[in-house]
């Protein structure tokens, strides 16, 4: 089985090709989030790459958030397009499952934080239990202050992982000064990371419909809270 996996939820765009037991190709760009102009020039070029087609390609991975709203869009809507197109089934999966997924291993709670704005960042708690890896907490939006609250009650290492460490990484050191933060090469959404978790799901035959399947956003956009406000102010 031969999976494309694709991640644009944050500002990297990471396109990867996989079969169950090896990657055969990654092409990550960590910089500015300009998703809608390279994803598909960078699909192309990975299965040129690959001396691979869309024809290979046994199944999709796209994740479905939480992340950026315009970067959750272009890769679902481009997911789906290749799903359809192709008769091949497809499966989203959580950006933080993804990020949690890098830390392949790790002995201790995985913490993924994305910065959600305003103080407040996107979180959820992982494990790996015998090479599996376990969800503690389901992705949720929370303040940072109140998310380190409730970690420091947790008797266990905490390893925090995504770009949220960059805004935060000296809160989180001064809170919890016995964490780690994973290193830059580890720090970046992957889609080889995405894409195993996707695999061993459609092996099981577990597929996303393709009319039902959106984007997990967990917050309001600017636009609508705006709009909220506006209505308050009026009412």
């Amino acid at each position: 089985m031969i999976i494309l996996s694709l991640d644009c939820a944050t500002e990297c765009a990471t396109v990867a090709l996989l079969s169950e037991d090896k990657l055969l190709g990654e092409i990550n760009i960590n910089n500015k989030k300009q998703h809608s102009t390279i994803l598909m020039p960078m699909i192309d070029e990975l299965l040129k790459s690959t001396q691979l087609s869309l024809d290979d390609v046994d199944g999709f991975v796209v994740s479905k958030g939480p992340g950026s709203f315009t970067g959750l869009r272009v890769g679902m809507s481009t997911i789906k397009a290749l799903s359809q197109a192709s008769k091949k089934p497809f499966v989203s999966i959580s950006t933080l499952d993804g990020l949690a997924n890098n830390l392949y291993g790790t002995n201790g709670i995985i913490c993924p934080i994305m910065d959600a704005l305003r103080g407040n960042v996107y979180t959820g708690l992982y494990k790996f239990d015998n090479d599996k890896l376990i969800t503690l907490k389901e992705p949720y939006v929370v303040s940072i202050d109140e998310l380190l609250n409730d970690l420091k009650a947790k008797n266990e290492k905490i390893y925090f992982i995504g770009d949220g460490t960059f805004k935060f990484c000296e809160k989180l050191k001064e809170e919890i000064s016995t964490c780690s933060i994973a290193p830059c090469h580890l720090n970046v959404a992957k889609a080889s990371s995405l894409g195993q978790i996707g695999l061993n799901l459609i092996k099981d035959g577990i597929v996303d419909d393709i009319y039902a399947a959106s984007p997990i956003y967990l917050r309001l956009s600017q636009a609508e809270r705006e709009y909220e406000e506006k209505m308050k102010n009026n009412g």
